[in-house]
């Protein structure tokens, strides 16, 4: 079956989100513990509602889940263990959630941009003000961080 243009949008929607609740569950570890609890309920809200917007997809748009590619799921978690051992395990994690949140943001307004059932659009309107809320977060984290790095080499 060939996807329409909204379910080839909403499909990289829904795989945009799904990457970025893998990275930030398989780092959760890596960050400082109170950014830690400000972000998962966060992202707890936001697994619950990927899970009702695929649950609208199948039953709405007709759309089928995908199966998991195990291969790259293993690379992409071999990968960012292995940028953890090279680089700063905190500033490669608040990074590199920032840059899947950019990713959703964008997903997000590209699967808008169709004409939806207003369940889904009210849920991926929903989902982008959280992603741009949390993508705010994100980036005051990570200029408290540097700031504190700075602060830190000064006092040298």
């Amino acid at each position: 079956m060939f996807l329409d243009n909204r379910q080839v949008a909403i499909d990289s929607t829904l795989k945009a989100l799904a990457e970025s609740l893998d990275f930030f569950y398989d780092n959760t570890s890596r960050l400082q513990a109170s950014i830690r609890e400000e972000l998962t309920p966060i992202y707890e809200e936001r697994r619950e509602k990927v899970f009702e917007l695929e649950r609208l997809c199948r039953e709405q748009l007709k759309m089928l889940p995908h199966d998991v590619d195990i291969e790259r799921d293993d690379y992409r978690w071999l990968w960012s263990r292995l940028k953890v051992v090279v680089s700063g395990s905190y500033r490669w994690v608040l990074n590199g959630l920032y840059d899947r949140e950019r990713a959703v943001l964008i997903a997000l307004a590209k699967g808008m941009s169709h004409p939806l059932p207003s369940v889904i659009d009210n849920l991926l309107v929903a989902l982008f003000n959280q992603s741009h809320d949390l993508l705010r977060s994100l980036y005051e984290a990570q200029h408290e961080f540097t700031t504190s790095v700075r602060q830190s080499k000064a006092n040298k």
